[in-house]
């Protein structure tokens, strides 16, 4: 049985939404504003549950304001009533091993997030007018993308054989000395903030991808008050799933590190290295982007990506056709015109 969560202002029962300007908790209706100890006290007081109804693919979830019903996948963590508008938070989604360690608040709010989605846009050229028109920009959404973290301990080996090669001349005659060494290399590393994607639904990973880094150094302990006025994924991939992968870029980042410090030889070959992980310590962290998608008249997804702590972004923009044709249309006119002035003047 999952729970759903609105956190309510303590003054007037309003729904709290987080704001990413100042770090705390707005309500829209009486304009107070609150810090995360001040919420989770009143929480401790009062936490609004109802009870859900589970089909086989989707969930029907209760609104906790207005009763009616929010249809959600099975990794929505927080969403909003399409009714009343409130910011629910589906706390089964986000509790026992699914509870996430850390959460990297949104540090950009909506506003620059949409002004700096329209300059971007407009320095593009025979991008389609309804991309970047009101309706379009209302579809700008804060998510919070699942990830899994990892910090590692690692030891490593590298063995290989150098040249060095020194050439001078004396008088009419060349001489060239080539030294040969026995390499080796042996050391400790450690890595942080290795960010693995922990949703396997996320069709937009490539635009997400493309916004790291993101200051993990940054997030906090995770509290649901900081997906209040966002939506949320929880994860589905485990991190065992995922062990071959970081357990490669591991040992490739460790056997790098070696390899750069063999910076004095004139030649280098490899013969042989090996690499163990002391310790690995696995985070689950939300990470926040502003989300953008467009669907063209032929049906085609175009997602556009900000990263929500550093503005970082990337997309994928449509090309409006009758734009490009008339562009082409006029450069043709005009390179037509010239050549028959050309012509009557020869």
């Amino acid at each position: 049985m999952n729970d759903t969560i609105t956190h309510h202002c303590p003054n007037c029962g309003g729904p709290l939404t987080f704001n990413p300007d100042d770090q705390k908790f707005h309500c829209d209706y009486c304009l107070s504003i609150f810090t995360i100890e001040a919420v989770d006290a009143e929480d401790e007081a009062s936490i609004v549950e109802k009870n859900i109804e589970e089909t086989s693919e989707n969930e029907l979830f209760l609104c906790p304001s207005c009763g009616a019903q929010i249809v959600t996948d099975a990794t929505t963590a927080a969403t909003y009533c399409y009714f009343c508008h409130n910011p629910v938070v589906l706390q089964g989604r986000l509790s026992g091993e699914f509870l996430p360690n850390k959460v990297l608040p949104f540090k950009i709010d909506r506003k620059k997030a949409e002004a700096d989605f329209l300059a971007w846009v407009k320095k593009k050229k025979f991008i389609p007018k309804d991309f970047y028109d009101t309706q379009q920009i209302e579809k700008m959404t804060g998510v919070y993308f699942p990830y899994w973290v990892v910090d590692a301990k690692t030891q490593g080996e590298y063995h290989g054989k150098g040249t060095a090669v020194r050439v001078w001349i004396v008088g009419d005659l060349e001489y060239t000395e080539t030294k040969i060494y026995d390499v080796y290399r042996k050391g400790k590393a450690k890595i942080n903030d290795l960010v693995k994607n922990a949703l396997s639904k996320n069709i937009q990973q490539k635009m997400v991808n493309q916004v790291q880094p993101f200051p993990i150094n940054n997030a906090v302990n995770f509290k649901t008050e900081y997906l209040s006025g966002f939506q949320a994924e929880k994860r589905d991939i485990e991190m065992q799933d995922l062990s071959a992968d970081v357990s490669r870029e591991l040992n490739e980042y460790t056997d790098n590190l070696m390899r750069d410090t063999i910076t004095s030889y004139t030649t280098f070959n490899k013969k042989s290295s090996s690499i163990a992980i002391d310790e690995q310590n696995n985070h689950y962290m939300l990470l926040p982007v502003w989300l953008v998608t467009y669907h063209d008249k032929n049906g085609k997804v175009y997602y556009y990506a900000m990263n929500g702590q550093t503005g970082k972004t990337s997309g994928i923009l449509p090309i409006s056709y009758s734009k490009l044709g008339l562009t082409s249309a006029g450069i043709f006119a005009i390179v037509a015109a010239v050549l028959m002035i050309v012509g009557y003047f020869i």
